[in-house]
C-alpha cells in the first residue's frame, strides 16, 4: 500500500533512485512480466540518464521538478517495433502515485526521462550516437557531462545484457591516447588562464579580468582532476559536488574553494594557482605522463602530448576535441 505524503516527516527526503528501484520491484517487475511474458527475458529495466537523483546528488528541493518514482524500460530495435507500445501501455497502467509521489506521464516517443524506450534510441538521445564509440575520434564529440549521464544510475535488470553492453564500454573511461589528448589540453588552459592572463589582466588594471580568468582556471583544473581519477566530469552545477567522490588532497580541494569563493586577496590567489599548478605538475610527471620539470603547466601539456602513442591524435591541435 502506497504511503500518502502526509504520513511522511516535513522535509523527509527518499533518494529518486531508492525511489525508483521499490516502484518497480514492488510493481513494476510483475505488471511488465505479465504485459509480456514473452518478452521478459529481452527487458531491461532500470534508472540511468539526465537529473541529480541519477547521480545521487537529490535532496528535497530535488522534488520540485521532473522527481518521480517511474523508471526506464529498455528494448532493442526489434522488440521495440514489434512490443514496444504493449509494454508502454503497461507502464502507464502502474500506479500513477507511490509514497506520496505522483508519477510524471511517459511519452511513447522517447521524449522525457522515464518510459519505454529502444535502447539505441536512448544512448542516441544521451551522448549522440546509438551506441559506445567506436573510434577514438569519436570520443572527442561527447561532452563529458553526457558521459557521466551515460553511466550514472543503476540497471535493476538486463538479462539480454544489450544495454548493459554499451553502458560498461562507457564505463571504461577513455582509450588512453584520448584521455592524455584532454589532460594536455587542460594543462594547457590552466596555464594560460590560471599562471599567465590571471596576473596579466591584474597587470592591465583589469580587475574583472583577472577574476574572470580565476574562474576559467578553476574550471580547468576541475576538469583535470576528474581526467586524473579517469572520471567524466558532471555538468557544471555538479562538477564540485563531485569531486569529494574523488582521490584528491583534502588540502586541494580546500585551495579550490578559497577560490572559487573568492579568495581572501589577490595574492593569496596567485599563491593559491600556483599551489594547485604544482600538485598538478607533480601527478601528471609521478604517473609517468610529462617528463618536464618545469612549474609552468604549458610545459607539462607540451610533455603529454609526447607520450600520445596515436600519431593522428598527437598531430591534433592542442585545443581540439576539448568540450
Amino acid at each position: 500500500m502506497a504511503i500518502k505524503a502526509d504520513t511522511m516527516k516535513r522535509g523527509e527526503h527518499i533518494k529518486g533512485l531508492k525511489l525508483s528501484k521499490m516502484f518497480f520491484e514492488e510493481y513494476g517487475r510483475d505488471v511488465l512480466k505479465s504485459a509480456a511474458p514473452e518478452l521478459w527475458e529481452r527487458t531491461a529495466a532500470g534508472l540511468c540518464g539526465r537529473g541529480s537523483e541519477c547521480q545521487g546528488y537529490d535532496d528535497a528541493l530535488s522534488e520540485d521538478h521532473d522527481f518521480d518514482p517511474g523508471f526506464c524500460v529498455w528494448l532493442d530495435s526489434k522488440d521495440y517495433e514489434s512490443s514496444g507500445f504493449k509494454l508502454y501501455r503497461a507502464y502507464e497502467s502502474l500506479p500513477k502515485e507511490y509514497m506520496g509521489y505522483e508519477r510524471k506521464k511517459s511519452d511513447f516517443f522517447g521524449r522525457g526521462r522515464r518510459g519505454v524506450f529502444s535502447i539505441r534510441d536512448f544512448y542516441r538521445e544521451l551522448i549522440g550516437m546509438p551506441e559506445a564509440p567506436s573510434s577514438d575520434r569519436q570520443w572527442f564529440l561527447i561532452p563529458e557531462y553526457a558521459l557521466r549521464e551515460a553511466v550514472s544510475g543503476e540497471v535493476f535488470t538486463d538479462p539480454l545484457g544489450k544495454f548493459s553492453e554499451v553502458r560498461q564500454k562507457l564505463q571504461r573511461g577513455y582509450p588512453e591516447d584520448v584521455r592524455l589528448k584532454k589532460i594536455a589540453a587542460r594543462a594547457a588552459l590552466m596555464a594560460q588562464s590560471g599562471q599567465y592572463n590571471f596576473n596579466r589582466c591584474l597587470g592591465h588594471g583589469e580587475r574583472e579580468g583577472a577574476m574572470l580568468a580565476r574562474n576559467e582556471f578553476v574550471r580547468e583544473s576541475i576538469a583535470m582532476l576528474y581526467l586524473l581519477n579517469r572520471a567524466y566530469m558532471p555538468f557544471y552545477k555538479w562538477c564540485f559536488r563531485g569531486l569529494r567522490e574523488l582521490d584528491i588532497k583534502p588540502e586541494l580541494l580546500r585551495a579550490l574553494k578559497v577560490l572559487s569563493y573568492g579568495g581572501s586577496g589577490i595574492d593569496d590567489t596567485e599563491d593559491t594557482i600556483e599551489y594547485i599548478c604544482s600538485v598538478v605538475a607533480a601527478e601528471l610527471v609521478e604517473k609517468g605522463m610529462s617528463d618536464s620539470k618545469s612549474d609552468y603547466l604549458e610545459a607539462h601539456a607540451q610533455s603529454v602530448t609526447e607520450h600520445i602513442k596515436s600519431d593522428e591524435i598527437r598531430a591534433m591541435h592542442l585545443m581540439e576535441g576539448v568540450t
